[in-house]
């Protein structure tokens, strides 16, 4: 049984020729890019044509990007880095971060700063005049999710960004979704610091980047021989990071087309079973992602919906991939208003350009029988 894979939110498989461009780093051209030797300066050069493809793609100079090991730690390097340098205690972020934001903050938090936690609304929109309200002269930096990684909610980060330019303070935004999906461009949207990562777009996983806006000061989270311009010690994923920049080369707004016609048909298909919604912003807003669907079923368990569609072949996924593992209902449905029995009866459906008609047909076909089914034995249905 071939496998449905609509958990690309979590991870997306890696494109084939993205291997192909990966394989001679390994073993025929593995030198260190720190060598003077003949294999460690064409090591030097490939880093460095990587970081122009993915600087280019959005609108960066090639020195503004740093490599990391993905976006965990280009997060963690940015909120952590900005506290460090500005030598400010005041850190503004939102109720629906990935896991590493929040928690980065928190321990923050920990060591004598002060955090606040942006509300948002049922859509998952943060409010621009909350936000203006909040900043004060010991701000250092608003940190914001451009796309939300659970239910696929768009911000609206260049008027993020003219706020915080407006007043001195750095933005981050963590783009891991976003990236090739929608437009990011760091001189329009007014980008100090951005989050990439390589494995949300079909290429490896264990490398990513942090967009550094030329002037910013920043203290690195590592420490050593001074890789990265002395912002990022550590020898250089040669590999993963050429495939980091194939897999942006190989990114087409025709995909992005193909990602929101299966988005549709599925969000349509889905909302026809009773005493369902949708979660996160509306498709026709144009502020949603591409690719997600969130969908809330009530009256039964998405674990055990999860459980059964993975029986019949197809991969979903009732959150964020990296926080599956707990029970607690996920911090981003709570934050849109959603109860713990809505939250935890909701799932995640994702897309990638890989995914086909047939597929999706397939998914709506199982679904609904799948849904009847557990309603019927469910102890929280009418």
């Amino acid at each position: 049984m071939k496998t449905i894979y609509l958990d690309n939110a979590a991870t997306t498989p890696v494109d084939k020729k993205v291997v192909e461009a990966m394989l001679p780093y390994f073993s025929e051209k593995f030198g260190n890019a720190s060598s003077q030797h003949t294999l460690g300066l064409e090591a030097k050069r490939e880093l460095e044509r990587s970081r122009d493809v993915i600087a280019k793609a959005i609108g960066a100079k090639s020195e503004e990007i740093i490599f990391t090991s993905g976006g965990t730690e280009a997060n963690n390097f940015a909120i952590k880095g900005a506290i460090w340098a500005t030598g400010k205690k005041h850190i503004i972020t939102t109720k629906i971060e990935h896991d590493c934001v929040l928690n980065s903050s928190k321990w923050l938090e920990k060591q004598g700063c002060r955090v606040t936690f942006l509300d948002v609304d049922k859509e998952g929109f943060i409010n621009l005049e909350q936000l203006k309200k909040e900043i004060t002269p010991e701000t250092a930096i608003v940190s914001v999710i451009h796309a939300n990684n659970e239910i696929g909610t768009i911000q609206d980060i260049k008027a993020i960004g003219e706020i915080c330019r407006g007043n001195g303070v750095y933005f981050h935004t963590d783009a891991c979704q976003s990236f090739t999906k929608t437009e990011l461009n760091v001189k329009k949207q007014n980008l100090d610091l951005v989050t990439l990562n390589a494995h949300k777009i079909h290429g490896p996983k264990g490398v990513g980047a942090l967009y550094i806006r030329k002037g910013i000061k920043i203290t690195p989270l590592l420490h050593g021989g001074g890789h990265e311009q002395g912002l990022r010690s550590g020898t250089e994923n040669i590999p993963g990071i050429v495939g980091f920049a194939k897999a942006v080369k190989l990114t087409k707004s025709e995909h992005v087309k193909h990602m929101k016609k299966l988005r549709d048909k599925l969000i349509d298909g889905i909302l026809k079973i009773s005493n369902t919604r949708l979660n996160g912003a509306s498709p026709e807003s144009g502020k949603r992602l591409c690719n997600n669907i969130d969908i809330s079923f009530n009256d039964i368990e998405g674990e055990a919906l999860g459980g059964y569609l993975d029986a019949y072949g197809i991969a979903s996924s009732t959150g964020s991939a990296c926080s599956s593992h707990t029970l607690e209902p996920s911090h981003v449905l709570k934050a849109i208003g959603l109860s713990d029995l809505e939250a935890n009866s909701s799932i995640r459906l994702s897309l990638s350009r890989e995914n086909t008609e047939q597929e999706i047909d397939k998914v709506l076909e199982v679904l609904p029988k799948i849904v009847i089914k557990l309603r019927k034995i469910s102890p929280f249905a009418k």
